[in-house]
């Protein structure tokens, strides 16, 4: 609901419908948290992964929303963020880094507000998520995240991993980290490039669509953080199972001096 409520002059056409999309959304949390049984929605009971994400895009999303709308109606707020997000996105525009390929993304035509606001709201992304999946590397290093939070249930944590596919569930669970890892660390380099090869076929980013022109951005910067993140957590758990399987292993062979010793 964000950009819908924050951006001037989008018209009221469009504002039931965001609204309407919001509450279903919502109403599809409300009854996946409160279900018995797991659905689709991943680490449901393993907090605050799912809190840190979401807290993530509503940060994006809402500092976006603030600094196109600073651009015609500017405030302190808008300002500050203006200013922060112009830092890093300078900061990081060097070549081949991904907020580069970012600006190089539009077209030949655009106009110097679209390339700096491009250039702003893809900085202010970009840090948003590295700041998120270093929050997350610490929970997961020092916090000791899921283990401080009881008993881990891959069936309900997991849904759609399928335990019994096949092969030793450590093994592909590591896979499956390293994989969401790379495909984490592409995608902001792979998405700019795709979308400039078929620039033909797509409409030019510009500043006539801000809500469109939001979410793409956002997109771009959050979709890999969380595919970064699944992969940590993924990993987190093959590890605990391995521990797991070390100590039972441990206990049973010690079980086994004992009865040997005593008969």
């Amino acid at each position: 609901m964000t950009p819908a409520l924050l951006l001037p002059n989008l018209g009221n056409e469009s504002t039931p419908f965001v609204l309407l999309v919001a509450l279903l959304a919502g109403v599809l949390t409300f009854v996946e948290y409160n279900s018995v049984f797991p659905s689709i929605v991943e680490f449901r009971d393993a907090a605050p992964f799912n809190r840190l994400r979401f807290v993530a895009l509503f940060t994006i999303i809402f500092s976006l929303s603030l600094i196109l709308s600073g651009m015609s109606h500017p405030t302190l707020m808008s300002t500050a963020v203006t200013s922060v997000g112009t830092i890093a996105g300078n900061a990081i525009d060097f070549p081949y880094s991904p907020v580069r390929l970012v600006v190089l993304m539009l077209p030949s035509d655009a106009t110097s507000a679209t390339i700096n606001f491009v250039r702003t709201a893809a900085g202010t992304s970009y840090i948003v998520s590295l700041f998120a999946m270093t929050a997350f590397l610490v929970m997961v290093r020092v916090l000791n995240w899921p283990a401080r939070s009881g008993a881990f249930n891959v069936w309900v944590n997991l849904p759609v991993f399928d335990p019994t596919a096949g092969g030793d569930v450590v093994e592909r669970l590591h896979r499956d980290a390293r994989i969401n890892i790379v495909i984490g660390f592409l995608l902001p380099f792979l998405v700019p490039a795709v979308v400039k090869l078929a620039s033909d076929l797509l409409e030019p980013i510009t500043l006539q669509h801000p809500q469109t022109l939001i979410w793409t951005i956002a997109a771009w910067a959050f979709l890999p953080a969380s595919i970064i993140m699944r992969g940590i957590a993924m990993g987190k758990i093959a590890d605990m199972i391995e521990e797991k399987r070390k100590r039972a292993y441990a206990e049973a062979e010690l079980e086994h001096d004992n009865g040997f010793q005593l008969a």
